[in-house]
């Protein structure tokens, strides 16, 4: 019985430690965007003359462990995960004028992250869409480029991550991730579409079906979709 009760406290100490952990992180990186981002766009100049905040928040993201069966804490801590070590890459080698002037930004530099070392390719295609399937992630995974749609000025939380990949994707749907000659009966879509075009074309639907699932003005089966070329000039205030 005494060791059934010791390992009940040691489970609920655990689960309470990360429950905390976690929440911090939550926290700090609300704070962190909330000071440092807006209207889609990063203040790099400001953090780089004091990185203690950005330090911060991704020194508690460093060891916390989100199991992939806790989906909404998983998805939206590895979310923010994301767009912190962004922009932690950018800082590193500011300034700069794109991510892409970096060698190794996406595929070789690697990050301390729930107790991984990581790179930002790991995170996007291996935790994030190979195990979800979501279309959305394009949305709100943002690459510190213009191209990218905004980065929120805000933390992606548990609790309301659903309405945040919803609220995301309509409004770049409807804003500047896409281009409409209504006349001509032309859509140019963002390059996202065109690399990305599997997770847009999922369960036989087409891109333009993906387009209307979001868009208020809808298109119908006559538009010819292109896409316009990607944006990689740094997102910076």
């Amino acid at each position: 019985m005494k060791k059934i009760t010791v390992i009940l406290v040691l489970t609920l100490m655990v689960t309470n430690g990360f429950s905390q952990d976690v929440k911090t992180f939550f926290s700090e990186a609300d704070a962190f965007f909330n000071a440092n981002v807006t209207n889609g766009k990063v203040a790099y100049s400001k953090i780089h003359s004091n990185k203690e905040s950005l330090n911060n928040v991704l020194k508690l993201a460093k060891d916390i462990s989100v199991s992939k069966s806790d989906v909404k804490n998983y998805q939206a801590f590895w979310i923010n995960a994301y767009n912190l070590s962004v922009i932690k890459g950018i800082i590193d080698h500011y300034p700069t004028n794109s991510p892409l002037d970096n060698s190794g930004f996406f595929d070789k530099t690697t990050h301390s992250i729930g107790g991984k070392q990581i790179t930002l390719n790991d995170i996007e295609h291996k935790l994030l869409r190979a195990r979800f399937k979501d279309p959305r992630y394009h949305f709100v995974l943002v690459c510190g480029a213009l191209g990218c749609p905004p980065l929120i000025n805000k933390a992606y939380l548990p609790n309301t991550l659903e309405s945040q990949l919803e609220n995301q994707t309509r409004i770049a749907i409807n804003g500047s991730f896409i281009m409409v000659n209504a006349k001509k009966k032309r859509v140019q879509v963002s390059q996202i579409m065109e690399w990305y075009k599997e997770d847009f074309t999922m369960n036989k639907t087409s891109e333009i079906d993906f387009i209307n699932k979001y868009r208020t003005e809808k298109l119908d089966g006559k538009f010819k979709l292109s896409y316009f070329p990607y944006n990689w000039k740094v997102n910076k205030q």
